[in-house]
């Protein structure tokens, strides 16, 4: 069964997109539909996965939308790519440690076609690059599963407004930096969605 390419333009609603997500959870589980790569793009919103703590929370202004998938706080906005999926790790390894790397590979690869070095950290999950002599994360995971069904995606900052992470504790990491794709190298990134989707699909193939 090929799996569906869904590209949105306008910004979805993050719960909305959510429960999307949850229902075609269950029709993948029943085999009534296919699985699905969703890219998309969300209005400014922080969003607190399963392991986050009120204290990394910096601006007690911030309204925080609790969410199942793993992980902590993160920030969702313009400027960014939002790539989710519902992925069916039932037709492959049934290893989560070794599907964050096939995300984390197809990201690092597209961007090489881009001359940006980026690199995965082992422990901590996410999309980094090494900017002015620090590591500094570009794009952060946060993934769930469901009867081996994952879901929930990823996000890359394009030029994202990386004030908005100063709210927070980013991921958790108190020392991190975050930073977008214009600060690293200021060029077009036009098809960087196109590119990521293409990687994705060749290397979820069973």
């Amino acid at each position: 069964m090929k799996i569906e390419i869904k590209k949105t333009e306008k910004p979805v609603d993050y719960g909305e997109a959510i429960r999307f997500l949850e229902q075609r959870v269950e029709k993948i589980h029943k085999k009534e539909e296919k699985e699905l790569i969703w890219i998309l793009k969300h209005r400014s919103i922080y969003t607190a996965g399963t392991s986050y703590r009120e204290s990394e929370v910096l601006d007690k202004s911030v309204k925080l939308f609790i969410t199942n998938r793993g992980g902590k706080i993160t920030y969702h906005g313009p400027g960014q790519l939002i790539c989710y999926f519902v992925i069916n790790l039932n037709k492959r390894k049934k290893d989560i440690r070794n599907f964050i790397n096939t995300i984390e590979n197809t990201i690092i690869d597209v961007l090489k076609e881009y001359k940006i070095k980026a690199f995965a950290d082992r422990k901590n999950i996410g999309i980094w690059v090494k900017n002015k002599k620090k590591n500094k994360k570009l794009g952060a995971i946060g993934i769930r599963i469901k009867k081996w069904i994952a879901y929930h995606g990823f996000s890359i900052n394009i030029n994202t407004d990386l004030d908005k992470y100063k709210k927070i504790i980013p991921c958790g990491l108190k020392n991190s930096n975050v930073t977008n794709l214009y600060t690293v190298k200021k060029q077009s990134y036009n098809n960087l969605d196109k590119k990521i989707v293409k990687e994705l699909i060749k290397n979820l193939k069973i």
